[in-house]
């Protein structure tokens, strides 16, 4: 039985049903042609919740112990970091400018990465965002900021 897993499977079923629950008794879900607030949500965690049960059964089959490991310093600060760069930086630097700082720093916390592999990162997530949110979604934010002056 890997342990390691199990915990994960443990996890995310919790996360998963207590979402599902939390949706259905304080929001209305509606129906999937009119859907309520909480039609999203419920359906997210379900697919949490059988995320979490195939891991969970995968974990049964192997056999590996689990040994506590502590994450490296650079990738904690890293990541850590990056949502608080993006806050500080959105409304200033601009949509654009915040989400490339933020991926760079998310993607420099592995130790050894090479620096075009970061920059291709960055790059794709950079213009997968601007796709997603500002064009697909249509959310309303500049796109480069008054501290640039562009």
């Amino acid at each position: 039985m890997d342990t390691k897993n199990i915990a994960a499977s443990g996890t995310l079923l919790a996360v998963g049903i207590g979402f599902g629950l939390a949706s259905i008794f304080t929001m209305d879900v509606g129906s999937a042609f009119r859907m309520g607030p909480g039609y999203f949500p419920l359906i997210l965690s379900t697919v949490i919740t059988v995320i979490g049960v195939a891991i969970g059964m995968k974990a049964l089959t192997e056999t590996e112990r689990f040994r506590l490991q502590i994450a490296p310093w650079r990738a904690l600060g890293f990541i850590i970091i990056a949502p608080i760069l993006f806050g500080l930086t959105v409304r200033g630097l601009g949509f654009v400018p915040a989400v490339a700082l933020t991926t760079l720093s998310a993607a420099s916390a592995v130790t050894g990465q090479r620096p075009h592999i970061v920059l291709a990162i960055t790059l794709g997530i950079t213009v997968f965002c601007l796709g997603v949110f500002y064009y697909g979604l249509g959310l309303p934010v500049r796109l480069i900021g008054p501290w640039l002056r562009v």
